[in-house]
């Protein structure tokens, strides 16, 4: 989700286009997109796939070369992000 959130931003960045005027285009809240491009997992895939549709990102077509350029740029930043928030906790032990 997070991945797909960058690629949408960059899309919205590359074609210019506020965050106002593409959340008016795909008809949601400007707050919903801006979730959207963070890459939240609790936004509806229908929200996200109009958004990508309208920019044009590729969701199951993917030309390999142009899309290996752009996630060069985020991967870095992913590769920064912990695996996990939370930490193991030990197994509860309920044997009496």
């Amino acid at each position: 989700m997070t991945l797909l959130g960058k690629l949408i931003r960059l899309a919205r960045i590359e074609r210019k286009l506020t965050a106002q005027d593409l959340a008016e285009r795909a008809g949601i809240s400007r707050a919903l997109l801006h979730r959207i491009e963070r890459g939240d997992p609790k936004c509806s895939i229908g929200a996200v796939f109009e958004v990508a549709a309208i920019l044009g990102v590729p969701l199951f077509q993917v030309d390999h070369g142009r899309l290996d350029r752009r996630l060069e740029e985020v991967d870095g930043r992913l590769a920064l992000l912990p695996e996990a928030v939370r930490t193991r906790q030990a197994p509860v032990r309920d044997d009496f």
